[in-house]
């Protein structure tokens, strides 16, 4: 694969050398395989690419078994590309499984043929990155700053980060998305483009169909983090309850999906998720339709749990149509 960006990258400065009308092309960029996946190949380019949004990171690409380059591929973008594929290097030694679930899902001609964007996030900085920011800006300041200041302890920092989500959606929508779809052999139209995380993650995917309704098509939010901060509370979740009756109507956004599990930091979720279940019957949403939540008894809040339902919401965004 990076012998054949950089032969085409070749090929393309020596067509606008020869072209005076044709502008000199970009430098090619050049991907790295990584191992670590079973199935299909993993992709992963360096850092550079994330300025002037974000702090330096990497950027992944996930493409299952069956692709060839040749025909189009949805397109899954999903949040926290450190935990997707291999255990072996993850924190807590687990995995989303990824690779797996999903070349199986292609290969049983179960759902579209898609490619992963794995999306890292910025370590100690991940919950400035993920918190949704028009919410965080309806917040009491005082309440917010508490709130902030109580992540920053947590992450090993003695002073709060601005949130930085819309910058974020930025880096996806003006930095990845046009680079990805320059790159492989996709879909680049909504319907065939969705984003999917869980607990903030689950938020963020929220907030990018919320934010830009006319990239992302479908939104996957698994163990959605409503709470928001370490401490319960009623004027986060009231915030994003709000944002979601504003901005996530059947009219402005395609799919939704919100899942939780039982066991662990999950048990806390099903009334707060239950109220957003109510703002969404208000705003039209039908049941089963473009919006589907879901319970999993015994579920708890960790990779092997979204392992295990996590072709759960790719069905519902990616059922064969095409």
């Amino acid at each position: 694969m990076r012998g054949l960006l950089l032969s085409l990258g070749i090929a393309l400065v020596a067509a606008s050398c020869s072209n005076p009308e044709v502008a000199p092309a970009a430098a090619p960029v050049a991907w790295d395989t990584v191992s670590g996946v079973s199935k299909g190949t993993l992709l992963r380019l360096d850092s550079a690419h994330a300025t002037p949004w974000l702090s330096a990171r990497p950027l992944d690409i996930w493409l299952p078994s069956t692709y060839n380059g040749k025909r189009k591929h949805a397109v899954l973008y999903m949040y926290d590309a450190q935990m997707l594929f291999d255990s072996k290097v993850t924190w807590n030694h687990q995995e989303w499984r990824v690779d797996e679930i999903l070349d199986s899902l292609i290969t049983s001609k179960a759902i579209l043929p898609t490619i992963v964007v794995g999306l890292h996030n910025g370590g100690m900085m991940r919950n400035f990155e993920y918190f949704p920011q028009k919410p965080f800006n309806a917040l009491k300041s005082t309440f917010s700053d508490s709130t902030m200041a109580d992540i920053a302890m947590r992450y090993g920092s003695d002073s709060t980060f601005p949130v930085r989500s819309d910058l974020y959606l930025q880096y996806m929508v003006e930095g990845v998305k046009p680079l990805v779809d320059s790159t492989f052999a996709v879909y680049t139209d909504k319907g065939a483009t969705a984003v999917a995380g869980s607990s903030m993650g689950g938020l963020m995917s929220m907030y990018a169909i919320g934010e830009y309704p006319d990239v992302f098509g479908a939104a996957l939010c698994m163990s959605t983090h409503w709470p928001g901060g370490f401490s319960p509370n009623e004027e986060i979740p009231n915030a994003f309850q709000a944002y979601v009756a504003e901005y996530i109507r059947p009219e402005r956004v395609g799919k939704i999906y919100f899942d939780y599990g039982t066991e662990t930091l999950d048990g806390m979720y099903e009334p707060f998720q239950n109220a957003v279940n109510e703002v969404l019957l208000d705003n039209g949403f039908v049941s089963e339709g473009n919006w589907t939540t879901q319970k999993f008894p015994g579920a708890a809040h960790d990779e092997k749990s979204w392992a295990k339902r996590l072709h759960v919401p790719l069905t519902f965004a990616f059922a064969k149509q095409r």
